[in-house]
């Protein structure tokens, strides 16, 4: 029987300024990316995300970024190695100490937005995020993109590692994400990215923006907590899923 993890990036509210909806989100998900506080979140904020994350046992990763706030994370940054290193290993260290507290633990870290986007291609910082990660939490996969470079970059460092794809984005025909300004980069409809999704799952194929049917390997589906429908595409593709005889389930245990 066919198994997936679903995912959404969530505790990325800040104060009384609100993102998403966290509590939906955990009732449809089987893994949670949380913010770390560099690109969004706030300590209080994410330990309430932690404890709901643990009573409904969804698995946790840490959701790490570049120290861009104002940004959202999704603005291109070239940190030396010094400090993309230690900003990763402070953001990984702070949630798991709050994961900690909140009766649960960190399972594996996905990197965010711009830092994800460039650790795809970018080999030196792909290296720092990777050093990081051995340096503080070995055992850690990381979620990282499906076909990007840097999914054999970090297997040959030593580590494990979950690839992903993401239900509402556009890919292009190399297996990269549309960009955010292009047309056709973020998808909105529930019901035709379910479809799209089960025909991922099912026969490891998905058409890219220009037409091109692409071939991607996937453990993990992405559902961004941001969007306007994020609640309505995940809770339409977790049935999709289900009725089509899927099992969802998180690729880390809780």
């Amino acid at each position: 029987m066919a198994r997936i993890d679903l995912n959404s990036d969530l505790g990325e509210s800040f104060g009384p300024w609100r993102m998403g909806d966290d509590a939906a989100m955990l009732g449809l998900v089987s893994s949670a990316n949380v913010a770390c506080g560099f690109h969004a979140g706030d300590p209080a904020g994410i330990l309430t995300t932690l404890r709901a994350a643990t009573e409904k046992g969804v698995s946790v990763g840490a959701h790490i970024g570049y120290r861009d706030l104002a940004g959202f994370g999704r603005r291109a940054m070239d940190p030396t190695s010094a400090e993309l290193i230690g900003d990763a290993i402070y953001q990984i260290g702070a949630l798991q100490g709050l994961a900690r507290a909140a009766g649960t633990r960190v399972a594996y870290v996905k990197p965010h937005g711009a830092l994800y986007n460039t650790i795809a291609e970018d080999a030196r910082q792909a290296g720092d995020v990777i050093a990081a990660i051995k340096a503080v939490a070995p055992t850690l996969p990381l979620l990282a993109l499906s076909g990007a470079p840097i999914v054999a970059q970090a297997r040959a460092a030593g580590l494990s590692v979950v690839c992903e794809v993401f239900a509402d984005r556009g890919y292009n025909a190399d297996g990269s994400l549309v960009d955010r300004r292009l047309p056709g980069a973020v998808l909105h409809d529930p019901e035709a990215i379910a479809a799209r999704m089960l025909r991922l799952v099912t026969e490891g194929r998905l058409t890219a923006v220009d037409g091109t049917e692409i071939t991607l390997e996937a453990q993990s589906i992405c559902v961004h907590g941001d969007t306007p429908a994020a609640v309505a595409i995940a809770s339409h593709l977790r049935g999709a899923l289900e009725r089509a005889g899927i099992t969802l389930a998180p690729f880390c245990e809780v």
